[in-house]
């Protein structure tokens, strides 16, 4: 029997090696064309490893893209702050509370992700410029978090209502109350799902783009999607600085995700398998 299953395991291994490789080669060739000259770019024969590979894209788009990334940082951390600020206790009182009309809240928060962006983009617009938002971080924290506080209560339901109600009423005999019970019992133990809900959150907010280029006009106000749209425009011949740009934008997201990925893991497969 082991010795049938061994050729089966050997291609399926294969397949997804595969697979993976072939997902993997845009990053792959960004990071090579981000290291060749602009010489190297246009030959005909493709450079496939830069062994005289150069710095001068990563200086040129550190110079350019810093302000960019700063913004889109503070952004994607206010998102994250202010998602977590408004989903945790709705999940907490949807799951644990059986608060009325709570399955009408969840459906309701089902069709809000259904609504297309450009549409709520040009809601948001007329409210920012009413509330004299435009090129305002906060303007798109909000924007932003519209898009990331629907999923992030659906995760976070889906894992805390598979939560014992004996932590609950645990507390509330120990003389904790609602508030505490949430802080002190309940977030320690979902863990894992609001790791995984920040997460998600951050990297929606990290890769926005169209509330970044409706709700912003000046260069300085842009987060980094947006600044490398209009490096893009502007640096057409330089290649390898365009390159460069993707590769820093993508390294804290990259970076993010392996140390996160244990928790997203466990987040995700608990909130899966809770009924």
């Amino acid at each position: 029997m082991r010795t049938a299953r061994s050729p089966r395991r050997a291609l399926t291994t294969l397949v997804g090696v595969l697979i993976l490789a072939v997902m993997l080669f845009p990053l792959y060739w960004m990071v090579n064309a981000s290291l060749l000259s602009s010489t190297e770019l246009v030959r005909s024969t493709p450079t496939w490893l830069p062994l005289h590979g150069t710095l001068a894209g990563y200086r040129n788009a550190l110079a350019t893209q810093g302000g960019h990334l700063l913004v889109s940082l503070g952004v994607s951390l206010g998102t994250v702050a202010l998602t977590l600020l408004v989903s945790v206790p709705a999940a907490y009182g949807l799951a644990q509370l059986a608060v009325p009309g709570g399955r009408a809240l969840l459906f309701a928060l089902l069709v809000a992700q259904m609504i297309p962006g450009i549409v709520m983009a040009n809601a948001f617009y007329l409210a920012g410029s009413q509330l004299h938002l435009i090129n305002s971080p906060v303007a798109l924290v909000l924007a932003d978090s519209t898009l990331c506080v629907p999923f992030a209560v659906l995760i976070l339901h889906a894992f805390m209502r598979g939560l014992p109600p004996e932590l609950r009423e645990a507390a509330s005999i120990d003389g904790a109350s609602r508030l505490r019970t949430l802080l002190a019992v309940i977030l320690p133990a979902s863990r894992n799902a609001v790791i995984t809900a920040s997460l998600f959150s951050f990297l929606f907010a990290w890769a926005d783009f169209l509330y970044a280029v409706t709700l912003t006009s000046r260069d300085e106000a842009a987060p980094v999607t947006v600044g490398i749209y209009r490096f893009i425009g502007a640096h057409l011949s330089d290649w390898n600085s365009v390159m460069a740009t993707g590769v820093v934008a993508s390294l804290p997201v990259a970076a993010l995700l392996v140390l996160a990925q244990r928790y997203v893991a466990a987040g995700i497969a608990a909130g899966g398998v809770k009924d």
